[in-house]
C-alpha cells in the first residue's frame, strides 16, 4: 500500500516531472527518491541550490509520513546542510519513520551524493489531515492483475 501510495502521489505533482524527481522504492516507514543536478538546478556559487536540496529531501519525507494511506501534511521541516551537490550528480533522498503518536509524526530523510557522502540531515514533523490518498480496493485489485500477468 506504502508504495502505491508513494506511486499516486508522485504521479499528481508538478515538481517530479519538472525536476525529473524519480521514486527509487517506498514501503510502510520509509521512502527513498533522487533527482540529477542539472545547471538550473545550481546557486551562483556553483553548486546546487538549497532549495533543490531541500525540496529533494521534503519530497521524499511527503511520501513517508502519507505511507499509512492517511492525508498527512508537513506542520514543521528543517534542513542542515553538510556538503554541496555538484552539476551532474544523482542525490538520494533516503526517509524514514523515527515516531507516529496520533495525528504527529516525527521523520528523518538524510540526502546522499553518489559517493556516499551526507549532503544534508532534514527532519520533519507532520500532521495529518484524515481520509485515505488512494482506495485499497482499487489497490488490491490492480496488485492481483499484476500477480496474474507475471
Amino acid at each position: 500500500m506504502a508504495k502505491a501510495v508513494a506511486k499516486k502521489l508522485h504521479s499528481l505533482e508538478g515538481t517530479s516531472p519538472a525536476w525529473d524527481l524519480k521514486l527509487e522504492d517506498a514501503g510502510f516507514g520509509w521512502a527513498r527518491v533522487s533527482m540529477i543536478i542539472r545547471a538550473d538546478m545550481l546557486n551562483g556559487l556553483g553548486t546546487a541550490h538549497g532549495g533543490m536540496i531541500f525540496s529533494l529531501a521534503d519530497t521524499a519525507f511527503a511520501y513517508v509520513c502519507n505511507s499509512r494511506n492517511v492525508a498527512t501534511f508537513a506542520q514543521h521541516a528543517s534542513i542542515s546542510f553538510l556538503s554541496a551537490g555538484r552539476e551532474g550528480e544523482r542525490l538520494t533522498a533516503e526517509a524514514r519513520e523515527d515516531a507516529a503518536e496520533g495525528r504527529t509524526g516525527v521523520y528523518s530523510v538524510r540526502v546522499i551524493g553518489e559517493d556516499g557522502r551526507v549532503v544534508a540531515i532534514f527532519q520533519g514533523l507532520s500532521r495529518t489531515a484524515g481520509g485515505p490518498i488512494i482506495n485499497e480496493m482499487l489497490v488490491d485489485e490492480a496488485q492481483t492483475h499484476e500477480e496474474t500477468n507475471d
